[in-house]
């Protein structure tokens, strides 16, 4: 343990030829489109070769997912406009929901943050969690007015995971997984273009 009792965010043990590596990786901050905030604790071990930190630290291109995999074959949402197909040609406004600053901002009756809470642009989506759905504001570009807050469905989660649509749909038997069930695998999951950057360094290495 550290002399101050906290761990860095990312650092490295190596004795005896072995190299232990961890690093915080928020998935938010690995692939384009970007994808929901969420931080993970990622180790590599060598147990020979002292690469750890080769496999860990070294920079690589940030995935570009184009294609969200469906069977429509639709692209994944850019930024805050959702796929044009699926509206019919209206252009939808997608915010990430800020439900703790709306509650602050009523509290204070401070309209301008009020507002503020439906997402701005830029702003992350939070933390995908197991317990409970993530809401997020939508509205029609040229309908403001009408928009609401709703959840996000099971293949809009899958999206900001970085996962192909009906990833969760299916067992491994084909029996068909509840929505609870597959928020829930969702909620416990790791984003996929985390795992893809530490497996590309691993193969680097081998290779």
């Amino acid at each position: 343990m550290p002399a101050s009792g906290r761990w860095a965010n990312a650092g490295m043990v190596r004795g005896a030829g072995i190299d232990l590596a961890w690093r915080l990786m928020d998935a938010q901050y690995w692939a384009s489109p970007r994808l929901a905030r969420r931080q993970r604790i990622f180790l590599v071990a060598d147990f020979r070769g002292r690469r750890a930190a080769e496999i860990l630290f070294k920079p690589r291109t940030v995935q570009h997912i184009t294609v969200a995999g469906g069977k429509g074959g639709n692209p994944a949402a850019q930024g805050n406009r959702g796929p044009f197909i699926e509206t019919g040609g209206r252009i939808p406004q997608v915010r990430p929901f800020q439900m703790y600053r709306m509650r602050a901002a009523a509290v204070k009756q401070n309209h301008a943050q009020f507002i503020g809470s439906f997402g701005r642009e830029g702003d992350p989506y939070t933390t995908i969690l197991s317990s409970r759905a993530a809401p997020f504001a939508f509205w029609y570009e040229d309908d403001q007015a009408g928009g609401c807050i709703r959840c996000l469905t099971e293949r809009e989660t899958e999206r900001l995971m970085g996962l192909p649509d009906g990833w969760t749909e299916f067992g491994v038997t084909g029996e068909r997984i509840s929505p609870t069930q597959r928020q829930r695998a969702l909620g416990n999951s790791i984003a996929l273009p985390c795992a893809c950057y530490i497996m590309a360094g691993i193969r680097e290495t081998i290779d």
